[in-house]
């Protein structure tokens, strides 16, 4: 089993081209299921059956595992099995037909426009973190990039007169992102006087945003930060290192934005997706009304 599962994660870097974090899921969750299997006297992939796979989904929810991380280990499973009967390793494909748990849907956490402009001010722009930090708030909001995008930026892919940076997102897309005058401010402010304090000999002068070791931001590094910024300007919202992209995406939909605009942006591949924030927008403008009309 562990070399079919090696062999399917080297068909998912080298072929479908996935981020190292999405590979890291997959094998995490592959690797759990085999480990069933083989306490199981399951050695074989052959072996293996429906009613086994739903015998691990029940294991994962006697441990409290919740419908979301259900639905993703059913996906991993399905994913790898469909990958070992399309290249002729299996001859049944157990996991059809398995059906998902139902998740209930919750709206993207969205800061407000005002909470948005706090956080966005609370970086100390004084020292070389806080540049760096100013920097990486205007962007992400100005562009709605991925976490996982923005740690990746390298400083070429940053044009400052032309006002674009070129972002890499999930199956190495690129797309191209403009962004505004503030970002533009706080990334020139970031690149000429902040980033070079924090570079060391230890890291090449291709990362853009850098932490105080001298080596590329992480994103466990930047959920740290907003999480910082958070807490210092007061917001007693939960933040999660997406929900600047997702208040991007509801702020632009709020004025008036057409959604396919805002879909190539987000370099979103479904257009439902991004419709999700048009409910949460119109969810907010209920929420309004209701606390605000006096016969509500």
């Amino acid at each position: 089993m562990k070399d079919h599962l090696n062999r399917y994660i080297h068909y998912l870097r080298s072929e479908r081209r996935l981020s190292d974090n999405t590979l890291s899921s997959y094998e995490r969750d592959l690797n759990q299921f085999i480990h069933f299997m083989l306490e199981n006297s399951l050695v074989e992939i052959s072996e293996v059956q429906r009613h086994h796979i739903s015998r691990y989904m029940h294991h994962l929810k006697e441990q409290g595992r919740k419908a979301a991380t259900l639905s993703r280990h059913i996906v991993s499973v399905r994913a790898f099995f469909h990958f070992l009967a399309t290249q002729s390793l299996i001859v049944n494909n157990p996991s059809i037909y398995l059906e998902s748990p139902k998740q209930e849907k919750k709206s993207p956490s969205i800061l407000s426009v005002d909470l948005t402009s706090t956080l966005l001010e609370t970086p100390n722009s004084e020292s070389a973190a806080g540049k760096r930090d100013k920097a990486m708030l205007e962007l992400i909001y100005a562009t709605g990039i991925r976490v996982s995008e923005l740690v990746a930026l390298n400083v070429e892919h940053v044009h400052l007169q032309l006002a674009y940076i070129q972002c890499v997102g999930t199956g190495q897309k690129e797309r191209i992102v403009p962004f505004g005058r503030l970002a533009g401010e706080a990334m020139s402010a970031y690149l000429q006087l902040g980033r070079g304090e924090l570079t060391t000999e230890r890291e090449s002068d291709s990362a853009l945003f850098l932490n105080h070791l001298g080596t590329r931001l992480t994103r466990q590094g930047f959920w740290k930060t907003i999480k910082k910024h958070a807490k210092e300007a007061g917001i007693a919202q939960d933040i999660t290192p997406h929900t600047l992209r997702h208040s991007v995406a509801a702020h632009l939909l709020d004025n008036g934005a057409d959604v396919r605009a805002v879909q190539e942006l987000l370099g979103h591949a479904d257009i439902s997706t991004t419709l999700k924030y048009t409910h949460a927008s119109k969810q907010r403008i209920k929420d309004t009304y209701n606390q605000s009309h006096p016969r509500a």
